[in-house]
C-alpha cells in the first residue's frame, strides 16, 4: 500500500516534470572543456540541453550520497564496534557456568564480563 502510495504522489508527478523539462530542452547545445578555443571539435559535446540538466542532476546525486556516507563513516564504525562487544557479551554469558539453585541470589558467583569499549 505505501508502495503504491509512493509512486502515485511522488514518483508520477516528478516522472511529468521531468518530461516536460526535456519536452522543452530539445535544443542542440555545445559544451566545451577548452575555454580558451571554445571552437575546437575535439573537446566539444554537442547534445540536448535536456541530457547535460539530468547528468548534473545524476553527479550531484552521487557526489551528495558520497558526501553523507563519508559523513556517517564514524557511525558506522560505533555501529561495527558495539556489535563486536555485544557479541562477545553474549559469548562470555553462554559460557559462564550457570549458579546453583541453592545460592542466595546468585550473589556468590557472578560471571567476571569483558569490561566494553569506548
Amino acid at each position: 500500500m505505501f508502495n503504491r502510495f509512493m509512486l502515485i504522489v511522488v514518483f508520477v508527478p516528478l516522472a511529468v516534470i521531468l518530461i516536460a523539462l526535456a519536452v522543452a530542452n530539445r535544443e542542440l547545445v555545445a559544451f566545451t572543456l577548452d575555454p580558451f578555443n571554445p571552437g575546437n571539435p575535439k573537446l566539444t559535446l554537442t547534445l540536448p540541453l535536456f541530457i547535460f540538466l539530468f547528468l548534473a542532476l545524476a553527479v550531484g546525486m552521487v557526489v551528495g550520497s558520497l558526501a553523507t556516507w563519508v559523513k556517517q563513516g564514524r557511525y558506522r564504525k560505533l555501529a561495527r564496534q558495539r556489535g563486536a562487544e555485544a557479541e562477545n557479551l553474549r559469548q562470555a554469558i553462554s559460557r559462564a557456568p550457570a549458579a546453583p539453585q541453592g545460592s542466595a541470589q546468585g550473589s556468590a558467583q557472578t560471571p567476571v564480563l569483558p569490561k566494553p569499549t569506548t
